[in-house]
């Protein structure tokens, strides 16, 4: 018994000894790491202070801190560059456009007067403006008549539609006169603005030949030749060339006057510089038909 005593005396001696070495050790390491965070703190306080006094330093630190935080947003975003459309600087030459400053004063005041009554912009209209000009000098016929039967047609929309197939600017039969677009490509030129302003011309110019006047021209043109009820449609455009006309003069006119023909102001009703030669008569069969199915 006295063995085991003693025995037992020296584990617990062992224990008590172990406990205390752990418990100095414990609050040995407790003390350190206290001096040691009062350390790190006086030498991040000490940084702050260095770093807000120093202009340039300040400024690095900020830019590294935003460097930092929106790499951090980018990686958390999916990368969207690989979706964006490629850039394509030429793609402006494919515009039908054209600055309103660059025409001449009765071409720029069409121009603006017909981008306001319709609502379209103005960089559009002022090339369609143009080649109005330039394809009726060439084709003797009245610029503003050109104009005024795209703004009864389709209010200057190039993609418009009508029921029976009659497409664009000036509202061709495509399936008509197919042949006419074989010189810009294809049918598809149709809604090509230029393009269906220029094959519109040609049909409009084949109709005054074959009919011998404007008046009866235009109703060829709507697909009214052979009944002449043509639902106003002559009047309207023919007044509303009558309103560019009087733009085109330098005349002072509101965006929304009525398209009715006034008694005062008749619109003119006959130009002989547009009516070209009557075909013969083994052409003209050919043409009626393609007239008829204008609408």
């Amino acid at each position: 018994m006295t063995a085991m005593h003693k025995l037992r005396a020296a584990g617990s001696a062992c224990v008590e000894s172990t406990r205390v070495f752990l418990r100095d050790v414990g609050a040995g390491l407790l003390e350190v790491s206290h001096n040691s965070l009062a350390l790190l703190g006086l030498v991040v306080v000490g940084a702050v202070l260095f770093a807000g006094g120093r202009e340039e330093v300040r400024t690095l630190a900020e830019r590294h801190a935003l460097d930092w935080l929106q790499a951090r947003q980018e990686a958390r975003e999916p990368d969207l560059r690989d979706s964006l459309p490629e850039p394509e600087p030429g793609a402006v030459a494919r515009a039908t456009a054209a600055d309103p400053k660059d025409l001449p004063r009765q071409q720029a005041a069409v121009a603006q007067w017909l981008s306001r009554r319709y609502k379209v912009a103005p960089e559009p209209v002022s090339r369609l403006v143009q080649e109005a000009w330039a394809v009726g000098h060439r084709m003797a016929l009245d610029p503003t008549l050109i104009l005024a039967i795209m703004a009864v047609e389709s209010s200057f929309n190039p993609f418009a539609q009508s029921a029976v197939g009659a497409q664009g600017l000036m509202q061709v039969m495509t399936r008509v006169h197919n042949d006419k677009y074989e010189a810009f490509g294809g049918t598809r030129a149709a809604f090509d603005p230029v393009s269906n302003l220029r094959v519109g011309v040609q049909v409009l110019k084949e109709c005054i030949a074959r009919a011998g006047s404007l008046e009866a021209g235009l109703r060829s043109y709507v697909g009214a030749g052979s009944s002449g009820e043509d639902g106003g449609y002559v009047g309207k455009v023919l007044n509303e060339q009558n309103h560019l006309r009087q733009v085109a003069d330098g005349r002072s006119l509101a965006v929304n006057v009525p398209n009715v023909a006034s008694p005062a102001s008749p619109p003119v009703v006959s130009l002989p510089a547009q009516v070209l030669p009557v075909p013969t008569a083994a052409s003209a069969p050919v043409a009626t038909e393609q007239v008829a199915m204008l609408r």
